[in-house]
């Protein structure tokens, strides 16, 4: 059984994970981790969640003000291990209550379009298409998607 935690990207093992994060990316797209460092880098954020199984981190996500009524989740990863058990989902979940409870009316994101178990994650979850955003152009490897909180 796993434990969640709400912490911040201060974290020693939130900063461990998302280098694991930043690992797996850089293979899935064969890209090199400076290429995408301006975008991945969390500082200083408090919205931060953390899942524990037997004293050892194994999953990170977090969110970040996108608009005043928008959060935009950020660096969500399972360790390969622990991957096919939900951990995934109700981080998610965990994740969007917080939100609601700060007064975000939806959340956004953007995955890459190579991680096609990501995608159907999010869409299972009540996530669908909308226009790409920010630094995310149409032509991009990624596909962005959004949900109402409220």
């Amino acid at each position: 059984m796993f434990q969640l935690i709400r912490t911040t990207s201060d974290n020693p093992d939130f900063q461990n994970l998302t280098t694991e994060l930043d690992d797996e990316l850089c293979r899935i797209y064969n890209t090199n981790k400076e290429d995408y460092e301006e975008y991945n880098r969390i500082t200083g954020l408090p919205t931060v969640v953390l899942a524990y199984e037997d004293g050892i981190a194994i999953a990170c996500g977090c969110f970040k003000p996108y608009d005043p009524q928008s959060i935009e989740l950020k660096r969500m990863f399972v360790k390969p291990g622990f991957r096919g058990r939900g951990i995934a989902s109700i981080m998610v979940s965990e994740l969007e209550q917080w939100a609601r409870g700060l007064g975000y009316r939806a959340a956004i994101l953007e995955t890459g379009k190579s991680q096609p178990e990501a995608i159907a994650l999010y869409r299972k979850l009540g996530y669908s298409d909308i226009p790409h955003f920010g630094e995310f152009p149409e032509e991009s490897r990624s596909v962005c998607l959004g949900k109402d909180l409220i």
